[in-house]
Parts: structure tokens; sequence; C-alpha cells
């Protein structure tokens, strides 16, 4: 007797530290049953053991959901979330189809918005659609659970009128699995886990593909409303663009039509209504610049910045750009000098992108010197190189201010000197053109001693201009900065 009770306690004590194990995430810990024996403690070791197994196993599919679902997640698009479930689940589930359905915005018809499968053709595939009133997946949307139909032939028999049933078993599926997708208390879809085999989903643990259907629901529907997103920038970068070409025509038409009354084309002018036509021509211009950013952000934004590099003459371009600028240099009666040492020097650049570059520093010279004031272009040739300097007499920018110079809407406290206006995409706009060239942008400034930009790009034939696809990468790399825009941008590149 004193024996039995010895080997009881022995007993109790491995499996109370079993129990003490499990608790802790170990579950191979040794539970002692007796086979000749059949008494209730070795009833509650074989129980014990038995416990053990099914929580190592539910630990295992815990980590590996875990796991897997971090790896789906880690895709933005529909489309790509889609595929890492389908390369994904292979450890968790059998098959060898996958397709997706989705609630329309009525919730009243399913949608099928995605497939794949390893048999071949497939007959239900994207753009198949039917009323879900009245179907078998509307019950599966009342009570929450996945559907298990092992027999798919038996099943059609049952339902001769299932058309997708008829279309899978077309395909070779015998089997499947449907998990309703809930995501925010809210019905999306379906997912349709098929298999070639029958009777592939008899085992299947459906407390595992509820957590399943849980964590897809929510993936699923982020990449829905990522996408719906995407859809309405690029409806928005349409309209502004469609704006924006419709308001630079007639702009341009009344600042050519102001220019003739300024120059007394139509008769004399007189001093007052030619204060009226100064302050017109101002406006004008404000709006033209405001439309040109607008249609630059648009352009570099969509990633769809079109570069058409010639062989071309810097000295060209800049005097061009210089020239536009004497109405503006005579208003503040400022002087802009021009240095260029070498005028046959050429670069390979789009002209027309440069001159956007040298609009955009020059007017920013106009803007914040001072009446009287004299501004300084130099270009300095370099052995691989060209670096433009546009040196200002303005008021300088602080320190703490030059990491934002170049962001889009980036704002400094200095203000133009006679109220210009700004959109502050100028500058943005002109380091992601430089950049779209393979070269870079900078600044050096001090309060109260002005400021210079400078701009660098390779020289034609410096072994630094790159091909068609890596220009191509480069711009559609500006593109996405612009969208991604960081708080705290790196600060602008100095130049010696």
């Amino acid at each position: 007797m004193a024996h039995d009770r010895f080997e009881s306690d022995l007993r109790i004590r491995s499996y109370t530290e079993a129990v003490r194990a499990m608790s802790e995430q170990r579950f191979d810990a040794e539970v002692p049953v007796d086979p000749e024996l059949d008494d209730e403690m070795t009833r509650l070791g074989h129980a014990l053991q038995e416990l053990a197994r099914q929580l190592d196993r539910n630990h295992r599919e815990m980590l590996e959901l875990a796991r897997v679902t971090e790896r789906v997640n880690a895709g933005l698009l529909l489309d790509q979330v889609l595929d890492g479930i389908y390369e994904a689940f292979r450890d968790l589930i059998p098959y060898d189809r996958i397709g997706l359905a989705l609630l329309d915005e009525s919730g009243e018809r399913v949608e099928a918005r995605w497939a794949r499968s390893d048999i071949g053709e497939m007959r239900l595939k994207k753009g198949y659609s039917a009323p879900l009133a009245g179907s078998s997946l509307q019950d599966i949307l009342d009570t929450g659970d996945p559907r298990v139909l092992n027999d798919l032939e038996a099943y059609l028999r049952k339902k001769p009128g299932s058309q997708p049933t008829r279309m899978v078993l077309a395909e070779g599926v015998r089997s499947s699995l449907t998990c309703p997708l809930v995501a925010m208390g809210r019905p999306v879809g379906f997912l349709f886990f098929s298999s070639l085999e029958p009777g592939t989903y008899r085992d299947v643990h459906v407390e595992l593909f509820t957590r399943l259907a849980g964590q897809i629901s929510t993936i699923v529907e982020k990449s829905r409303l990522y996408e719906r997103l995407l859809e309405m920038d690029e409806l928005k970068n349409r309209f502004v663009g469609m704006a924006a070409h419709d308001l630079r025509s007639p702009l341009n038409s009344i600042l050519g039509l102001l220019l003739l009354l300024e120059r007394e084309h139509y008769g004399p002018v007189t001093p007052a209504q030619r204060q009226i036509l100064d302050r017109i021509r101002k406006g004008g211009l404000t709006m033209l610049t405001l439309v040109d950013d607008m249609l630059g952000a648009r352009e570099i934004e969509s990633g769809h910045l079109r570069l058409e590099p010639v062989s071309m003459k810097l000295a060209e371009v800049v005097e061009e750009e210089v020239e536009s600028l004497h109405p503006s240099l005579a208003a503040k009666e400022l002087t802009l000098r021009s240095e260029i040492p070498d005028p046959d020097l050429l670069i390979h650049a789009d002209p027309i992108r440069i001159g956007q570059v040298l609009a955009n520093l020059l007017s920013n010279a106009v803007k914040y010197s001072p009446p009287g004031a004299t501004a300084v272009l130099t270009v300095e040739p370099r052995p691989r190189e060209v670096a433009v300097h546009i040196r200002d007499q303005g008021p300088g920018i602080p320190e703490e201010e030059m990491e934002i110079l170049f962001t889009a809407f980036g704002r400094t406290s200095v203000q133009p000197t006679a109220g210009e206006r700004s959109t502050g995409l100028g500058l943005a706009i002109v380091r992601r053109i430089v950049e779209a060239h393979g070269g870079r942008v900078g600044v050096e400034s001090q309060v109260g001693s002005g400021s210079t930009f400078t701009f660098v790009l390779p020289r034609e034939g410096g072994g630094d201009d790159h091909g068609g696809e890596e220009r191509a990468g480069k711009i559609r790399a500006a593109g996405e900065r612009w969208r991604r825009q960081p708080g705290v941008p790196p600060p602008p590149e100095a130049f010696p």
C-alpha cells in the first residue's frame, strides 16, 4: 500500500512538472505512463500526453501562421498580397488552386477578383460575378464559419444550378475549402482553397482557418483600400493636369495681349494705366508660375517626367532664361550678371527641363533680392561635370531651415522682397529634374549675406552620362521620393 502511494506521489510530481513545462511552451516534458496499469493516474497521464501533442501542434501552427502573415502583409498591392498567400501557405494548407472573390460596393454581388492555379487553364477567373442572395456563399457569411466540400461532384448533383462548381470541376478540382473574409466587422469576400483530390480537407482544423481568415481579411482589405487610394490619386493627377493645361493657354494669351498694351501697340498708355497694367502682369506671371509648378509636380509625382536629352550648349539656355527675366529685373532695378567662360561647353540634357531649373532658380534670386541688388550666374566647367552657381544678395536662409528647401511645399521664414507669391514647389521640382539627369543640387547661405544655389550636371562625354534604362530608373525613383517626402530629409549637399 505504501509502495502504491509512493508511486502515485512520483507520478503526481512528474505530471505537475509536465504541466508547468507546458505553461512555459515546452511540450516535450516527460509524462511517465505505466502501460500495465489502468488506474485513474494512468488515464490522467495519457490525457496529459495527448494535451502536450495538441498544444505542440497548435503552437507550431500559430508560429507558422504569424510567420506567413508577416510575409504576406509585406505586400501593398492586392495582387502582390495574393501571390504572397499562394506561395506562403503551402506548409499550412494543401491546395492546387486559390481564388479570391470580393463583394461589390452594394454588397449584393460576388465578383471573382483573382485566381491562381497549378492545374493549367482556369475556367472560373477574374471577371465572373453572381448575386450573393440565395447562394451558398450567403450561408457562409451568415454562420461566419469556413465551409468544407470534400466531394464537389456529389455537391453538384445536389445543387445542379451551381455554375461556379461546374466550372471548377471542369478544371479538375474535386474538393474545396471556403473561408469568409470579414474586416472591421464587415464582410468583404471569400478565399477559396481547392484541391484535385477528393477528401483533402476532411481533417482540417476549423479554428486554424477561422484565425487564418481573420488575418487575411484585414490584409486583403488594406490592400484593396490602398489600390483605391492609388486610383483616386491618379484621378487627381489627371484632373490637375487637365486644369493646368486649360489654364496655361488663356494665361499666355492674356500676357501676350498685355505686352502689346504695355508697348503702346494700341495707343498711348497713361502713368496710371501703366500701374494697373503692371499689377495685371504681376498677377498673370504669378498664376503662370503656379500652373507650371502644378504641371511639374504632377509629372514628377506620377513618375512620368519625360526627358528628351540632346547635345546642347548650356550657355544658349542660360542666355534665353536671362533674357526672359529682363522685365522682372527692370521692375525691381536689379542687375543680373552672367559669367560663362566657355560658351561652347556641351552637356547631354533636356534643354526644356534645364530651362525650368534655371527659370526657378533665377526667379527666386529676383524674388528675394532687394531693389538695386546684383545677382550673379556663374558656369563652372569641371573635368567630368559642370556646375552652375546662382548667387543673390538676399537676406539669406537660417541654417535650421535649410533642410526643408528642396522638399515639396517646403517654405522658410524668408519672405520675397516685393510680396511675390510662391507655391513652395519650385525647388522640389528643381531637385527632381536635376537628379533625373544624374546630377545634384545644393545651397550655401548665411543670414544677411545672401545665398548661392548650385546645380551640377554631367558633361557630355565625361563618363557620367547614363543610358536610357538607367535614366528612366532615376525618373521613377525621383517620383517615389516625391511621394514619400520624409519628415526630416537629409540636408542639401554643400558645394565647394
